[in-house]
């Protein structure tokens, strides 16, 4: 579990973290590694009041998730590694069902899981309209070509062999879970999906705002665009992708304020707040194919808490819908 200026939501979570852990039976004997993205270890001193040798605790400084995430791979010393954010709760049999999916679908490089939005208030009506927390579901067995790391479970066998890794420029800015997976379906290791295995959201309110889904919705679609650049095959590639993404980015843009506008007319939220949306991520998509990376988890040159989101964003595809 990374973790980054969240030593109370740490401390709740490890004694759960453990349940899940005994689950999972001498079968799969297993430890729980947090990696702590604060170089003053506040993470780190949490465990080490917990006194627990099933748990250990490493710093990582250098600042971002794909930094965090990358030293967690690195630490594990296990074939499986399962990934839990520092704002999500897991739900009974979350690790467990990872681990029977895996089995029983033939041991795919990734098996995925769902994530459950729960929020710390009242969620504005607007924002309710648009389904901007809403996550996919599907069978569980379903592949996958994409998938977050805030559920996640890795063979990392199949990982080191296909040489993938947490893309550390794109630590701060988020989308480096989705150039992961995408990477390891490209180069033919099979991602599957369990819906039975379920983490909860915390959502803040800091993060039940138009003004947040508005801002998550550009930053999707900047790193859907710089990813599809860095997927691009051939010496034409990139060109060709900046192009679409440029053009589909306008696309949005135009559609999006037609359908606002239609919202507004018709009195429909749901109408204004897609259609905003979309306003917003084509934004985001004209800026990533011009060689802009955004970044959203910026942290102020204090180190500020303010930027802690960094270390448990959720974002990809399978994050909000924003």
């Amino acid at each position: 579990m990374p973790t980054f200026h969240r030593p109370a939501e740490l401390g709740a979570l490890l004694p759960q973290l453990l349940q899940h852990a005994d689950q999972a039976g001498p079968s799969h004997p297993t430890r729980v590694l947090i990696v702590d993205n604060d170089p003053a270890g506040s993470g780190k001193a949490v465990v080490d009041a917990l006194g627990d040798d099933r748990v250990r605790a490493v710093v990582e400084s250098h600042p971002g998730i794909s930094a965090v995430r990358n030293r967690a791979i690195d630490e594990a010393g296990t074939r499986l590694l399962a990934f839990i954010d520092d704002d999500e709760v897991p739900h009974e049999g979350w690790l467990v069902r990872l681990l029977e999916t895996w089995q029983d679908t033939g041991r795919p490089a990734a098996v995925s899981g769902r994530v459950v939005a729960e929020f710390s208030g009242e969620l504005d009506p607007w924002l309710a309209a648009g389904s901007f927390y809403v996550r996919r579901r599907m069978p569980t067995g379903s592949p996958i070509d994409v998938a977050a790391a805030g559920n996640l479970l890795l063979d990392l066998e199949q990982v080191h062999e296909a040489g993938v890794r947490f893309a550390d420029d794109l630590g701060l800015s988020g989308g480096e879970d989705t150039l992961f997976s995408r990477e390891l379906h490209a180069k033919g290791y099979r991602m599957t999906w369990c819906d039975e295995s379920a983490i909860t959201d915390l959502v803040p309110r800091t993060r039940m705002t138009r003004r947040w889904v508005l801002q998550r919705a550009w930053s999707h679609g900047n790193s859907t665009s710089t990813i599809r650049i860095r997927l691009a095959r051939g010496a034409a590639g990139p060109l060709r992708v900046r192009v679409a993404a440029v053009a589909g980015g306008l696309a949005r843009i135009l559609g999006g304020a037609v359908r606002w506008v239609a919202g507004v007319v018709l009195r429909s939220l749901r109408h204004q707040a897609r259609g905003a949306r979309a306003i917003w991520r084509g934004g985001g998509m004209v800026q990533g194919a011009l060689g802009i990376v955004y970044q959203e988890y910026a942290r102020p040159a204090s180190g500020d808490a303010a930027a802690a989101d960094a270390a448990g964003a959720a974002g990809g595809p399978a994050g909000a819908g924003a």
